[in-house]
């Protein structure tokens, strides 16, 4: 173990799992930093962490620290400076008139069939497709941050759920799933707009997408949203346009 000396948080430590299988990029092997115990991890920790390229899943708060591949790069979105590309305009038109609800963290047997639903076909195959009950309430519904849950519904019908976290200087997209069955929908662009005009309207000069994996399909789509910024060697830095239209 090792203590984390780069920020002011002496009483953290940091281990590292064993290699498991990317869920990204497939062929390859994984790991992560850890950052323990748990119950020390306050809000205002937590932001610090985060702007130093950690995530969290549920109570398990990590950062990629693979052998030999540094492909994940923690993303954020330049919010004042983020203007919508036309196709942006034209799903925020589509789905602007959907009614929202902000919530705390709570379960109900809807969220988690939709959850089902969202896994089986847009990520048939994948590591969550199957999960359990209790596996789904442990990632999404388990934080000691500050995290809210967002409803997303068309005249009652609940088509969308999303799990943010609240920082000092942005918000974290934790997770976002959708009614998958809806023809021509984009309801996940509109996830990211959204949460982009939250923070405007709560004066938040960030938001944290989570990493960016340039082989990646499934992260691709971080690309669209930009000024993107990405962490390297402790700096937060523009991500190019070269970088990002290699996509």
């Amino acid at each position: 173990m090792s203590l984390l000396n780069d920020i002011p948080l002496s009483t953290l430590q940091l281990y590292l799992t064993v290699p498991y299988p990317c869920s990204y990029l497939p062929g390859r092997e994984a790991r992560s930093q850890v950052a323990t115990p748990a119950f020390l991890i306050t809000p205002r920790v937590y932001g610090e962490l985060v702007q130093h390229g950690f995530r969290r899943s549920g109570t398990f708060v990590y950062r990629p620290r693979c052998d030999g591949c540094q492909q994940c790069v923690p993303a954020r979105v330049v919010v004042d400076q983020f203007a919508p590309t036309r196709a942006q305009r034209r799903s925020w038109q589509r789905h602007h008139d959907l009614q929202v609800d902000l919530l705390p963290l709570q379960d109900k047997p809807e969220y988690f069939a939709l959850y089902q639903r969202y896994q089986k076909i847009r990520h048939d195959g994948g590591s969550m497709a199957d999960d359990t009950l209790e596996q789904y309430r442990n990632f999404l519904l388990q934080s000691q941050v500050d995290s809210m849950l967002v409803e997303f519904r068309d005249r009652g019908a609940l088509r969308m759920v999303s799990v943010i976290d609240v920082m000092d200087d942005g918000l974290s997209a934790v997770y976002t799933f959708y009614d998958p069955d809806i023809a021509q929908a984009s309801f996940g662009t509109y996830n990211v707009l959204w949460q982009i005009e939250l923070c405007r309207k709560l004066q938040l000069p960030y938001l944290y997408l989570g990493y960016w994996i340039r082989a990646s399909r499934k992260m691709r789509y971080k690309a669209n949203f930009r000024p993107l910024q990405g962490l390297s060697s402790g700096s937060w830095t523009p991500l190019t346009e070269e970088e990002l239209q290699s996509c």
